[in-house]
């Protein structure tokens, strides 16, 4: 008998859950057994997910291979019509204790448990203490979107959206603390949106400022992906004013063209991404951006990429994620005229090396400034605008150290 394996495919909030299964899969006492815990956002995705099924079935022939997460949620037939797997479950069985009880018994009656994401109210209660680095730990505060984006296949993964309430979390980000962690990252899918189903609807900003006032030992708050239109008041003060709140938020722009933002459903314009970036630099000069784009999308002309391809510059994004437009079945884009596929991979690129140009400015720009960085290994660690930095001399992980930039080699700085 051996302790299962577990293979993690996709975002932030999957490696988080997937930390909850193992601690589930070890209480009910699960063995020999392989869990593939899936990501949908492209194509791509699910292929490379079946892939590694296959590949895990032949490493280990005689354990029982089960398959969850998004892309088992949202198209179940498809692996469980896998010679290699035995049974799929959805997002909302794998963080259930029962479910996994029955796995390590008699495997389960029903090879597929896969119910109607949407119908689901609450997030899961399983909060864990301690995902991540030694460093860091991540938090999860949301899940699910409402929001119906035309390219998007993740609220059909993830179910609608559902909040931890403010207590909660605090509860555990104190627990972190005391564990001696020195940072935390808030996570979600659509973490903007934490707070609408809650009594009161609080907001975003709502929940950082009582985090940041009632865990005052905390050193370093982080705040993943966000909708910068869905961004409140509360929020913008405390970019202001907390110093605690680090200066780095991904922004989920997808594109820079009003007509191609119109048809992804997104709910800002240009102009809109734009302004809020402006408006949070100028309460925060060392703020840093990260953003995603899509490089391809359905109709997109070579005058609609270039207007995405001036954003970067325009709104000053350091950190480009870059996904090639696939179409996912069952969206309303994957209805529309798509762009040749060698033309996608072309502006992909071109993007790709606009992103390497500014990082390429943001590291320049570092140089003989002090930092205070966060190790993550002794001879690694990041900044607040979570730059990588690269120390000769070993440090003590997990704790923060001031440090003058010397220079900078492929992509990190040195210390």
């Amino acid at each position: 008998m051996s302790a299962p394996i577990f293979s993690n495919h996709g975002c932030r909030l999957n490696a988080y859950e997937l930390e909850a299964m193992k601690e589930l899969a070890e209480g009910a006492g699960l063995q020999d057994a392989v869990v593939v815990n899936t990501c949908a956002v492209t194509a791509e995705a699910v292929r490379k997910a079946r892939q590694d099924i296959r590949k895990l079935r032949k490493a280990n022939p005689n354990a029982r291979l089960i398959v969850t997460g998004c892309a088992a949620q949202t198209e179940p037939d498809t692996f469980a019509n896998m010679a290699e797997v035995d049974a799929v479950i959805g997002n909302t069985e794998k963080m259930q204790a029962n479910t996994w009880s029955g796995l390590a018994g008699n495997f389960g009656t029903e090879p597929v448990q896969v119910d109607d994401i949407m119908s689901v109210t609450e997030t899961a209660g399983h909060l864990i203490d301690g995902f991540g680095t030694r460093s860091r730990a991540y938090v999860q505060v949301q899940n699910g979107c409402d929001h119906r984006c035309t390219f998007c296949i993740i609220p059909y993964g993830r179910g609608n959206s559902r909040s931890v309430p403010a207590g909660v979390v605090v509860d555990q980000i104190k627990r972190l603390v005391d564990r001696g962690y020195n940072e935390v990252v808030l996570t979600g899918v659509d973490l903007t949106s934490w707070g609408a189903d809650l009594p009161a609807a609080p907001r975003l900003g709502d929940l950082v400022m009582r985090i940041l006032k009632l865990v005052p030992a905390l050193p370093r708050l982080r705040i993943s992906s966000i909708d910068s239109i869905e961004v409140d008041e509360a929020l913008m003060q405390a970019i202001a004013t907390e110093q605690r709140l680090m200066p780095h938020l991904h922004l989920s722009l997808q594109h820079g063209d009003d007509l191609i933002l119109k048809r992804m459903k997104r709910r800002h314009l240009r102009g809109d991404a734009i302004r809020f970036a402006q408006e949070a630099r100028a309460l925060r000069p060392d703020m840093t951006f990260g953003a995603d784009i899509i490089a391809g999308f359905p109709t997109e002309t070579e005058a609609h990429f270039e207007n995405a391809l001036a954003l970067v510059e325009e709104c000053d994004l350091t950190w480009l994620h870059v996904f090639p437009y696939s179409p996912r079945p069952g969206t309303p884009a994957a209805r529309m005229p798509q762009v040749n596929g060698r033309a996608i991979k072309e502006r992909a690129a071109r993007l790709r090396a606009a992103g390497a140009a500014q990082v390429q400015r943001h590291l320049s720009a570092q140089v003989g400034r002090t930092h205070q960085i966060l190790m993550e290994s002794p001879h690694m660690g990041r900044t607040a605008q979570f730059t990588e930095v690269h120390f000769d001399a070993p440090q003590t992980e997990g704790s923060i150290v001031p440090a003058t930039i010397t220079g900078h080699s492929d992509g990190h700085l040195l210390a």
